[in-house]
């Protein structure tokens, strides 16, 4: 995975094994993003495996260590090798952002063995930032689906063709959990 924007922190002499954000330490030049009514970040990523669920995570201040809100709040699942380009991810109600708050973004990518992939952004929110253009923000080779929660009794069906159906969040959320424990445990 590479993130390619905003303009991801360094990683030369980095690993995106490492958690948080591939071991690259904070207070670095930041990129820019946008705010104000449409109170939305935008992400592309270079994705290079057949597929990976992706999560995407934001923390406020100038040195975060804690990725607390979540822009993904259903599980994406990407296939496909290229480009996924989202030109409007939508932030926390919750979230107070305003002109000039500093905010880094956190892209997770975990694949087939279980392993996760870490690239983080620093931001500055500006409401003079401008939206990334459509020949600036295309989708190639990937498909984007939200595995959506699994309900019981009378649910009605996915709402397209494309969209896979849903799995319990709770045995998903244990198995991503019980694999980043054993990431860990590995590089200890």
């Amino acid at each position: 995975m590479a993130l390619q924007h905003p303009s991801t922190l360094p990683t030369t002499s980095y690993s995106q094994w490492t958690y948080p954000c591939a071991g690259v330490p904070g207070n670095l030049p930041t990129a820019t993003a946008p705010t104000g009514p449409s109170r939305a970040a935008r992400i592309k990523i270079a994705l290079h495996h057949d597929w990976t669920y992706v999560f995407i995570n934001i923390g406020l201040g100038a040195n975060v260590s804690n990725f607390n809100y979540t822009l993904t709040p259903e599980i994406w699942n990407a296939t496909g090798k290229g480009i996924l380009c989202v030109p409007e991810l939508t932030l926390p109600t919750s979230l107070s952002v305003v002109d000039g708050t500093e905010a880094s973004i956190q892209v997770v990518t975990v694949g087939a063995s279980g392993s996760a992939l870490y690239n983080c952004a620093d931001i500055t929110f500006r409401s003079s930032a401008a939206a990334l253009s459509g020949d600036e923000c295309k989708t190639d080779g990937v498909t984007l689906a939200q595995i959506e929660p699994q309900v019981n009794g009378s649910s009605t069906p996915p709402k397209s063709a494309g969209s896979i159906a849903g799995v319990n969040n709770v045995v998903l959320s244990s198995v991503v959990g019980l694999a980043l424990v054993f990431v860990y445990g590995m590089g200890l």
